[in-house]
């Protein structure tokens, strides 16, 4: 079993930043290609970001140009650094292999007032 810790989120202003790290307990799960997924109240969970094992990279249009994943596998580390954020950015983030498994983590929230 691999165990998923999300931290990073918070509280900030529209056009803030903030950077969201995803570490995990194996390097099993850095042996994947991994998204950061996020899920908005009343909303079905979505996949904003994608890197792939040997570093392709793939963005939610309502994201692109904002946001950029990044990863160390020696450290079994995943990041999103989130820029010129949006109200509408405001969500619970997780990150996952793809396709995900079961190895949720408990997320983290990312408030943007406006």
């Amino acid at each position: 079993q691999v165990q998923v810790v999300e931290s990073g989120g918070g509280l900030v202003q529209a056009g803030g930043s903030l950077r969201l790290s995803c570490v995990a307990s194996r390097s099993t799960f850095t042996l994947n290609d991994i998204g950061w997924y996020r899920q908005a109240p009343g909303k079905q969970r979505e996949l904003v970001a994608t890197i792939r094992l040997f570093g392709g990279r793939n963005y939610a249009d309502s994201v692109k140009g904002r946001f950029t994943i990044s990863r160390d596998n020696a450290k079994n580390t995943v990041y999103l650094q989130m820029n010129s954020l949006k109200p509408e950015d405001t969500a619970v983030y997780y990150c996952n292999v793809m396709p995900p498994r079961d190895w949720w983590g408990q997320g983290t929230q990312v408030t943007v007032s406006s």
